[in-house]
């Protein structure tokens, strides 16, 4: 796609439009540039933690979007001690980066029972291991996983900002905030 047919990317609405597109065609198709964002935490030693994550919802209404994590995990003791995270897309066929900050909420137990149940079996077996994720293995296997319920967890990041920069023939940036109603502002690439 030629990065100077994006007109879209010519005006505030424009661009923010775009932006909620690409995060609802990550979750919708599991070959979109979106379905993978860098999700970005902060450690107790204050430093940033960044893994890839699978996005699983992005409701623009409220401007939330969803993570499935298992609840023994690094990220949600990381979310829970400072409950912030950023999240970052690149789409290259859009020249388009997008990086969201926003509060973070872990939703477990009765919360999440209902998208528990529509998960594959082979999705299941993600949540739940013996020992707990990031422990340290004597060797690579040397760990038991199987489905667990009381495992599963959602990440439901209610986000704050939104910092969409396009880069065309003429890099175009923009930032939009929730206290303003989404308006955005272009800013300087």
């Amino acid at each position: 796609m030629n990065p100077e047919s994006h007109n879209w990317a010519t005006s505030l609405p424009g661009l923010h439009d775009q932006a909620w597109k690409r995060l609802g065609r990550g979750v919708a198709d599991r070959r979109a540039a979106g379905r993978h964002p860098t999700l970005v935490t902060v450690d107790a030693s204050g430093r940033p933690q960044a893994r890839t994550v699978v996005l699983r919802a992005a409701d623009r209404t409220d401007a939330c979007l969803r993570i499935y994590t298992d609840r023994h995990s690094d990220k949600v003791k990381e979310v829970q001690a400072n409950p912030v995270a950023g999240v970052h897309f690149w789409d290259s066929a859009a020249h388009l980066q997008i990086r969201l900050q926003g509060d973070v909420s872990v939703l477990s137990g009765e919360s999440v029972r209902a998208v528990w149940g529509r998960l594959p079996d082979h999705a299941r077996d993600c949540y739940g291991r013996d020992p707990a994720p990031g422990n340290v293995l004597d060797d690579a296997l040397a760990y038991r996983k199987w489905p667990e319920p009381d495992a599963f967890a959602v990440l439901e990041i209610r986000l704050q900002e939104m910092d969409i920069l396009h880069l065309g023939r003429d890099h175009r940036r923009a930032r939009f905030e929730r206290s303003d109603g989404w308006a955005g502002r272009w800013v300087v690439p």
